[in-house]
């Protein structure tokens, strides 16, 4: 398989983002075949003791996990992106970079991703978790369901919440980041941090001394200091489509973004697709409350938004999971992927119908596509009216928010 397309994460603070929001989007290119499913992971308490099982390694686990909703790829345990209960997102890229990554199994840079959003409460905070487990157990392992060949690469990250945000970029257990408060940010699968860095491992700059990638005495330049030779990507494709937006950008934009096919930021290519996207609203006032959109299905110029607002009884949503083989999971025994399961759920073979009527038959799919946004808006619209009402939340109303989505999506493709 050939190195990974960009995928693409955003965000932007006001006053580039609409009244007081900070607007985060994600597109997660991966193999065109790949299922993504969206799940739901209440808060929990944990025994003393405790280990949590990732992708290849087991943890120890901590006291509370906080609820948390992701997307993911069917075949693992962490997420590709996703938002937990205080408001914080992340989302991750891979990232190819001057020393290789370890193919030796340990945590996928997806495995922080949701380990993040189990234990911090705030983007910083989030941070911390991410660096003191890379610090602890490394980084390393397939990044794809593939038993031919070990796709592994380094991670960057993405963390937002109401109030700022965190770019995290890793090579090994050596990492920098920078704080980001106003204007917009976007990062696909390059590093590109430069010489503003808020933050960094301790002996980032002497191992990059001791390795004679710097000489200790020009500007440290982490990017340049840590880029392959060959690196370069082009990044600029996501930065021109949240650039060129001159009207305050609110969740419509962040989606449109996200659908643009001629820009690069939506991927479909011969071996590549992105097979899930997500888009967050985080509202600088506490009392009104953060609203995520999930598509749980590939191609979102083909795919619907549909809305999550954490709750307390917030209803499971099993036709957005994908089956579970328990212990019998290719992916769980070793040699891994000998085998490759039908992972798809119910929203996903639904969704495969529409997907191929809009490619196939002219008028009957742009009518297909016309009604999947008329169903789109309404959801947008309703979600628009929680959000600058005065009256307090009703939880009865939205916990089975997400659920209704996808119920009603998969009947109008019926």
């Amino acid at each position: 398989m050939a190195a990974p397309p960009p995928s693409y994460c955003f965000v932007a603070f006001p006053p580039r983002a609409k009244d007081g929001l900070v607007v985060f989007g994600k597109n997660s290119a991966r193999p065109r075949d790949e299922v993504q499913e969206v799940m739901y992971f209440s808060a929990a308490d944990h025994e003393p003791e405790s280990k949590v099982e990732c992708t290849y390694i087991s943890i120890d686990q901590v006291p509370r996990t906080h609820a948390i909703v992701i997307s993911r790829p069917a075949w693992l345990w962490g997420a590709e992106m996703g938002a937990n209960e205080h408001g914080v997102c992340i989302a991750n890229e891979a990232i190819d970079a001057r020393e290789p990554a370890t193919e030796t199994e340990a945590l996928l840079g997806m495995d922080l991703v949701r380990l993040g959003l189990e234990r911090g409460t705030t983007a910083k905070e989030a941070l911390d978790v991410i660096v003191a487990l890379l610090q602890e157990h490394g980084q390393g392992g397939n990044y794809y369901e593939d038993a031919d060949s070990c796709h592994s690469f380094q991670s960057a990250y993405l963390i937002v919440d109401r109030e700022e945000a965190w770019v995290l970029e890793t090579v090994g257990k050596y990492w920098a980041a920078e704080q980001i408060t106003e204007g917009v940010k976007c990062i696909c699968n390059q590093l590109s941090l430069t010489t503003k860095i808020d933050a960094e491992h301790p002996e980032l700059r002497s191992y990059a001394q001791s390795q004679g990638w710097w000489t200790g005495e020009d500007e440290f330049n982490f990017s340049q200091v840590f880029s392959s030779a060959d690196d370069h990507l082009d990044c600029c494709a996501g930065k021109d489509s949240i650039d060129k937006k001159e009207e305050s950008i609110t969740v419509q934009t962040m989606i449109d973004i996200l659908r643009d096919k001629a820009s690069g930021v939506c991927v479909d290519s011969e071996s590549f697709l992105t097979t899930a996207s997500v888009v967050s609203v985080l509202p600088q006032n506490r009392s009104s409350p953060c609203i995520h959109y999930f598509t749980g299905t590939p191609d979102p110029s083909r795919s619907i938004f549909k809305p999550f607002i954490f709750v307390d009884d917030v209803k499971l949503v099993p036709k957005a999971q994908s089956p579970c083989f328990g212990d019998n999971d290719p992916a769980k025994k070793e040699p891994r992927f000998l085998e490759k399961p039908d992972r798809r759920h119910e929203l996903y073979k639904a969704h495969e119908w529409a997907r191929a009527v809009i490619e196939s038959d002219q008028e009957q799919g742009r009518q297909l596509r016309k009604t999947m946004l008329e169903l789109e808006k309404q959801g947008l619209e309703a979600m628009e009216e929680i959000l600058t009402s005065s009256d307090p939340l009703d939880p009865t109303e939205v916990g089975d928010l997400f659920y209704d989505c996808v119920d009603t999506e998969i009947k109008f493709f019926k």
